[in-house]
């Protein structure tokens, strides 16, 4: 233990970063050569001056805790170079003994100590809330029917043409569909002019995506008469704001993984964080958002453990959640990897989530002890086979997994069986993180 707890590795430090540049460039501000003052807190902050090109040191802040980041310089990256030298100062060596914040540091960390503390807003008024829920669901059940209309009428006329329609078709639907303030439905929609491109067997994903967008646009027509958990799922994947009535969940959390991906139109970028629950195991999906040019800002480097209260969300067969209350992490090196299941097991645990969820794309597994087979010549699918059986899973192509990553992870088995952390659905498993056996180092494979 140190003085702002437990310090994480390099690694840990370097997974914040929001691209290959400012890694780059927080690398070379490890040192204690720029900076001066630095210091840390027994509650868990860091802070520093570091050395610029400009005669006034730039002021870096970070909360631990959180993590969260303030730096004077200009850029707008998150965590920007400066948050990341100054991680790596700490994690390298340490700050110092524990010491009392100065000004400009102390005030915004009590600026977050108040939001933090800052009790709920008013209830709001349940008549009107009630009236506008009725509003938007008529314009969602309207614009329901006009997407059931478009894919009635591209049925009838055959896809063939959809190789080169391009986006502009989907997209006009889309953005009808947030016209309807259907928001989940446009972006499913909006999914559907990207598949022509995907490569052989488009038209039978095509007409996989035609069958999931019409049972979601029957199930919204009949949504009142589900059972609520399912009607919960099926105003989440419409796009309706998800309650925040879930349970609630404290517990000391694994970060499993993190990975960004960008919306086909390239305006939004989503972080997904996968957490396990030490004491309860269970699976939780934090996600965050940024907009463009600029990185979301929750991250959290993957083999962190937390204490935090996680707040499920109705619906998303209860994986997504909002990470509330967060104390200073726990000790790295005594959480070992987790235990992994056969890939039997894993197509059971993603079919008995299909039935809570039916638009369900994957299910958080761990796998293990399995062993990575590469595809004929290099070139073809990979596999993910049982150590001790005769079952094995496809590796997933595409979804942002690369060539390169699934070689790391054939180098890190050397031939032997690993622990394999990602997601399982319906087209093979995607790997994002690795476990050597007896180690407790996880390897993220994005």
């Amino acid at each position: 233990m140190t003085e702002q707890g437990v310090r994480w590795t390099a690694e840990q430090v370097l997974a914040l970063a929001p691209d290959e540049a400012s890694r780059k460039a927080g690398g070379r501000l490890g040192g204690a050569g720029p900076w001066s003052q630095t210091g840390g807190s027994a509650s868990g902050s860091v802070w520093g001056l570091c050395k610029g090109s400009g005669r006034t040191p730039y002021r870096t802040v970070v909360d631990l805790t959180g993590p969260a980041y303030k730096c004077s310089c200009p850029s707008r990256k998150f965590p920007c170079k400066h948050a990341l030298g100054l991680l790596l100062l700490w994690s390298a060596q340490g700050l110092g003994d524990p010491a009392a914040a100065p000004d400009w540091a102390a005030e915004w960390l009590a600026e977050r100590a108040v939001k933090a503390a800052r009790p709920a807003s008013a209830p709001v008024d349940a008549e009107a809330a009630r009236k506008r829920a009725e509003r938007r669901a008529e314009r969602v059940g309207a614009g329901v029917s006009e997407l059931e209309r478009r894919l009635e009428d591209l049925l009838r006329g055959g896809i063939a043409g959809q190789g080169q329609a391009g986006y502009a078709p989907w997209d006009e639907t889309a953005a009808r569909m947030v016209d309807a303030q259907a928001p989940g439905l446009a972006a499913r929609v909006r999914e559907l002019g990207t598949i022509p491109g995907c490569g052989p067997g488009w038209p039978a994903r095509m007409l996989e995506e035609f069958a999931l967008l019409h049972l979601l646009d029957r199930a919204w027509a009949g949504v009142s008469g589900l059972p609520e958990p399912l009607a919960a799922t099926v105003r989440n994947r419409v796009g309706l704001p998800s309650s925040a009535e879930g349970e609630t969940v404290r517990d000391r959390w694994l970060v499993l993984a993190q990975y960004d991906s960008v919306s086909p139109d390239g305006r939004l970028t989503t972080r997904r964080i996968w957490l396990r629950g030490l004491e309860s195991g269970r699976p939780a999906l934090v996600l965050d958002f940024g907009p463009p040019g600029r990185a979301p800002g929750l991250a959290l480097p993957v083999g962190l453990v937390l204490e935090a209260e996680a707040r499920f969300r109705p619906g998303s067969a209860g994986l997504r959640a909002d990470l509330g209350d967060r104390t200073a992490a726990a000790a790295a090196d005594l959480v070992r990897a987790p235990a992994g299941v056969s890939t039997g097991e894993a197509l059971e645990a993603y079919g008995g989530a299909l039935r809570e969820d039916p638009w369900l794309d994957s299910w958080p597994v761990v796998l293990g002890p399995v062993i990575p087979i590469p595809g004929e010549a290099g070139d073809g699918p990979w596999q993910l086979a049982d150590a001790e059986g005769a079952s094995a899973l496809p590796v997933a192509s595409g979804g942002g997994r690369s060539r390169p990553a699934l070689w790391q992870l054939a180098a890190l088995s050397g031939g032997g069986p690993v622990t394999v952390f990602g997601e399982c659905g319906h087209r093979g498993f995607t790997p994002l993180t690795a476990w050597q056996p007896g180690s407790s180092e996880p390897v993220p494979l994005i």
